[in-house]
């Protein structure tokens, strides 16, 4: 393809490099980079100017002479987002250019910010400068800044077992078998179901165990989105049903129904695994599934 000829190809070029003396101001903030310290210079007003200049923007006065340390930590007043690093950048990898106001200062530095993405950077966030391994008297001293540490992230796993006591020992067992044990207040009258020693209401100790129907309706439900290995498919509902002759109600799954025909006051009954497979579990039961009875109106 030919070449466009009203186009033409220049390179701008200093064999060596480009060198240029830095004067007292500069060069002592560039000095003290080195050292992996930052400092401003003092106006003849009272400002704190970093990077350092030798005149003073706003009145063109020249400044004190007057070197002060200021950060390492700054806040970020403003920012930008560089999503494609290029080779001539301080990072391979998306960063923020930000404007750091450095802790007593009054001007801010341009620098690099390493986040983690876009939504993690924000004014008013706190950066503190990460140096380079090899300073040298120059800008990229600061290798860039970093996010303060606001929060870590901990690997937690605790191993335990959990012992059925004697009172859901005796319900599991009865579960097992394919049946639902209550128990009595013998104070109150009320029936619990699970199984349990005493009354949760007035403390009186439960009589004897007795079956109660494995039917109920459904008091109130909730719609579930996300998967769950015991739930039938997604979405799923689960249920507190009020089991029939008893006063408290359990949670269980709802299966054999579309989600969006659950409704308050359903009739359902319990669907149990095969006999060959239960075990002292819940899961013996699979899910409540609709009986087809009239709904019961709930007070």
């Amino acid at each position: 393809m030919p070449s466009d000829p009203l186009v033409a190809q220049h390179v701008l070029e200093f064999p060596g490099g480009y060198t240029r003396t830095t004067g007292p101001v500069i060069g002592r903030f560039l000095t003290e980079l080195r050292a992996r310290r930052i400092v401003g210079v003092r106006t003849a007003e009272g400002r704190v100017l970093v990077p350092p200049l030798e005149y003073d923007p706003e009145t063109g006065e020249p400044v004190t002479g007057e070197y002060t340390e200021v950060g390492p930590a700054g806040t970020v007043k403003t920012w930008a987002w560089v999503e494609q690093p290029l080779d001539s950048h301080p990072l391979d990898r998306p960063f923020a250019w930000a404007l750091i106001e450095l802790d007593g200062a009054d001007t801010a530095l341009l620098h690099a910010v390493a986040a983690d993405n876009a939504k993690a950077m924000a004014a008013g966030m706190r950066v503190w400068p990460v140096w380079s391994d090899r300073p040298t008297g120059h800008i990229t001293d600061i290798s860039h800044f970093a996010p303060e540490v606001t929060k870590i992230v901990s690997n937690v796993r605790a191993e335990y077992r959990l012992q059925a006591g004697g009172a859901l020992r005796t319900f599991l067992e009865g579960v097992e078998r394919g049946v639902l044990l209550a128990g009595r207040c013998e104070r109150c009258a009320k029936v619990y179901v699970p199984y349990r020693l005493n009354c949760p209401e007035c403390g009186q100790s439960l009589g004897d165990t007795f079956e109660v129907p494995d039917t109920g309706t459904i008091t109130t439900f909730a719609i579930n989105n996300l998967p769950d290995p015991r739930a039938p498919e997604v979405p799923f509902v689960s249920a507190y049903i009020l089991l029939d002759t008893t006063d408290i109600p359990m949670i269980a799954l709802i299966g054999d129904v579309p989600a969006h025909e659950v409704r308050q006051g359903m009739r359902v009954k319990a669907v149990w695994v095969p006999e060959s497979e239960r075990t002292a579990s819940m899961a013996n039961i699979r899910w409540f599934a609709p009986t087809g009875e009239p709904d019961v109106e709930l007070s």
